[in-house]
């Protein structure tokens, strides 16, 4: 077998080295979201698109490639009817174990390449409830938009609604990003709809608590400013350029990325050993929530002989600075800050030069802070500039997740760089 060291420089442009030694890596991981990643982000999700040859590279890395998302594998708006539109019929993704394995819904629905599903530790009358929220979104959106001070007529309300209501199964999700461009002109209206959402959600708690499941749900905002002293995430609220939260999903408590990491990580143990570390049912519903718990029970139960160097994909990270109490601090957040923290620490206690890398998404339809590519370079050259006006709203001196990788030029650049890394390993396997 082969293997190579190599410790990438942060914020690095050097696509080429880690590429080398990502191809050299043998026992190797990548634990990658999907939505902004590897493929671009929309206004209406029933439009994304994916390349048949990533869907074919990811093949080529099984056993070492696994899908991290708040999306879905299932379902009308789910990536498995995504990857069905790549194939030419009668080809079908199910036959041939094309589709992406990994977990969804923020990790409780699990899928392997075969189109396999399950929710390990959901109950049914969890599923039955979430089952009814996005008729009760509709319901909710239809409301507030006929009214004043919105009052749009019905043939704009209905395309609007059909949009942003995502009937997720395990997350279902309302994504207003299609009112931030409807009110692009008006933005203090789009605002009033995020704090409506935001209120809408809190009522949808009350109602599963009334139902005796208070302790089943949470909300998630896509993107974030991080946890409040509550516990809670905190809305990104729009500042007219930023459409900020544009994603709330009500989502199953334990549905963190951070904990997939784990069980990700308990799967790729028992593909490679031949055991389940953590046991063959652990799943993210039983897996402890805390941060630093998290780090405890893989350095309990992980043999370090057999940690593989893991790869984080992701492409939603925020960092605002806002005076709290007398003094400006930064509010850090995003849906994939979690599970990329993780990732970093796990490389940093084993000892496994692992990397995160972060896709620039700001170029597709979705409004938010980019990368200032031009001044990344100039640092990368030895120019005296420090990275941090490249990634404004993105990341700050003192925060502790440090992005390895940058790919300032979005999906189109990482899935070029995915497809050459199969075709490098996939080469080199077969010379071995």
């Amino acid at each position: 077998m082969y293997a190579m060291r190599h410790k990438t420089e942060a914020y690095s442009l050097d696509h080429a080295g880690l590429l080398e030694s990502l191809a050299a890596t043998a026992n190797l991981l990548i634990i990658q979201d999907l939505d902004g990643v590897c493929m671009s982000l929309v206004r209406d999700p029933l439009t994304r698109r994916i390349e048949r040859r990533y869907v074919e590279a990811t093949q080529t890395l099984a056993g070492h490639f696994y899908v991290l998302t708040n999306g879905e594998h299932i379902g009308k708006r789910g990536v498995n009817g995504i990857v069905e539109q790549a194939f030419d019929p009668p080809e079908h993704p199910r036959e041939q174990g094309f589709y992406l394995p990994g977990l969804a819904a923020g990790g409780v629905q699990l899928q392997d390449r075969y189109g396999h599903v399950s929710h390990p530790g959901v109950s049914e009358a969890e599923l039955d409830f979430l089952r009814a929220v996005p008729h009760k979104t509709e319901q909710f959106l239809r409301t507030l938009l006929g009214k004043a001070p919105y009052a749009l007529p019905t043939d704009e309300i209905e395309p609007l609604v059909g949009s942003c209501v995502l009937d997720n199964l395990a997350s279902p999700t309302a994504n207003i990003n299609g009112l931030y461009h409807h009110f692009a002109d008006r933005p203090g209206l789009y605002r009033q709809t995020q704090e409506a959402t935001a209120g809408f959600m809190s009522e949808l708690l009350l109602q599963a608590t009334e139902a005796g499941l208070q302790d089943s749900f949470f909300v998630h905002y896509a993107p974030n400013l991080g946890r409040g002293d509550d516990g809670q995430e905190r809305v990104k609220y729009s500042d007219g350029d930023d459409a900020g939260t544009t994603d709330f999903q009500f989502m199953l408590k334990g549905a963190i990325k951070e904990v997939g990491v784990l069980v990700i990580l308990n799967h790729y143990y028992r593909q490679h050993t031949g055991r389940y570390p953590l046991g063959e049912h652990f799943n993210a519903r039983a897996a402890p929530r805390d941060h630093a718990a998290l780090l405890k029970l893989a350095l309990d139960h992980f043999d370090p002989a057999s940690m593989p160097r893991i790869v984080g994909v992701g492409d939603t990270v925020s960092s605002q600075a806002q005076v709290l109490t007398g003094r400006t601090e930064h509010l850090r957040g995003g849906s994939d800050r979690g599970f990329l923290t993780l990732v970093q620490q796990l490389g940093d206690r084993f000892d496994t030069d692992n990397s995160v890398i972060y896709i620039d998404s700001s170029c597709g339809e979705v409004r938010r802070p980019g990368i200032d590519a031009a001044l990344l370079r100039n640092r990368d050259t030895g120019a005296d500039r420090f990275p941090w006006p490249a990634l404004q709203g993105i990341s700050d001196p003192e925060d502790p997740l440090k992005l390895d990788m940058i790919f300032p030029g979005g999906h189109a650049q990482y899935v070029d760089f995915f497809c050459e890394l199969a075709r490098r390993r996939g080469r080199l396997e077969t010379l071995d």
